[in-house]
């Protein structure tokens, strides 16, 4: 790439790249894969994320052009979030946004707003799902969602984070399937060619706000949510594990940053 053409990539916020290829993975879930488009979801979410990011930017005297964040953490739950009702839909987005002017500390939020909404709203209305299986396990899927998702982690300099928890899946994954069990490479490539796990590894738990800030931190954090998401899946058979351990594990985060200070992520403009 050009050099000139990356300086002035660098002042383009990198939300609006996470909400054009997440809009790009929707549409192609729609067209390419069949889904059963569910628009009047699509909508719900959005207006409820909208609605609450614009009442506590008010409230909090934060910039209306936080409402990029809440666009990004739509889009996440019309890919990961599935109800047949629209009031769980609208509380999947009320719960997701309104945890970041909740749950901070040292003035950032430290859940996954997208993760948050989702594992909320299946807790307290069991109306709610995730389903791994829409996403089928293409190789085509695998190179768009992972070119893309390098260039975001690379964009918002998480690429630690992403790399510490697949290797860390991978290599278990591999011990366990291929070297213990004996099967076949196609039961691996299977497992990690799944869109649901692709879509957290480089979009949920790569977000720059609710990660620790340091490097150490990301890394170790990391590594523990790939090693609980490995014994959930293959020795209590929980369905999306990665997702259900990023939530319980998220509280740790502000202990990180006290233990390892590092300055916080900011969205401005480099």
């Amino acid at each position: 790439m050009p050099p000139t053409f990356q300086y002035w990539l660098s002042f383009i916020d990198a939300r609006y790249y996470q909400i054009a290829f997440l809009s790009a993975f929707l549409l192609y879930g729609i067209s390419a894969l069949g889904w059963n488009a569910d628009y009047w979801r699509y909508v719900v979410l959005l207006l409820s994320c909208w609605t609450v990011q614009l009442i506590g930017a008010y409230f909090t005297h934060k910039p209306y052009n936080s409402i990029l964040s809440a666009t990004i953490t739509a889009l996440g739950l019309s890919l990961l979030c599935h109800t047949n009702e629209l009031w769980v839909a609208a509380l999947a987005g009320t719960l997701a946004v309104g945890s970041k002017f909740v749950f901070r500390y040292q003035k950032k939020h430290f859940f996954n707003p997208a993760n948050f909404g989702l594992i909320g709203t299946i807790l307290l209305t069991q109306q709610a799902w995730v389903s791994p299986g829409q996403w089928g396990s293409g190789a085509i899927l695998l190179f768009l969602v992972g070119s893309v998702g390098m260039f975001i982690i690379f964009r918002v300099g998480r690429w630690d984070t992403a790399l510490a928890f697949i290797s860390t899946l991978f290599l278990l994954q591999y011990s366990r399937t291929i070297l213990y069990l004996g099967w076949e490479h196609d039961f691996l490539w299977q497992q990690f060619s799944n869109g649901s796990l692709l879509l957290f590894t480089f979009f949920m738990i790569t977000d720059p706000v609710s990660t620790p800030n340091h490097v150490i931190a990301r890394i170790v954090w990391a590594v523990m949510i790939g090693v609980f998401s490995f014994i959930l899946t293959n020795y209590y058979f929980v369905n999306a594990s990665p997702v259900w351990v990023l939530f319980f594990l998220s509280p740790l985060t502000p202990f990180f940053d006290k233990l390892l200070p590092y300055h916080v992520f900011s969205w401005k403009k480099r």
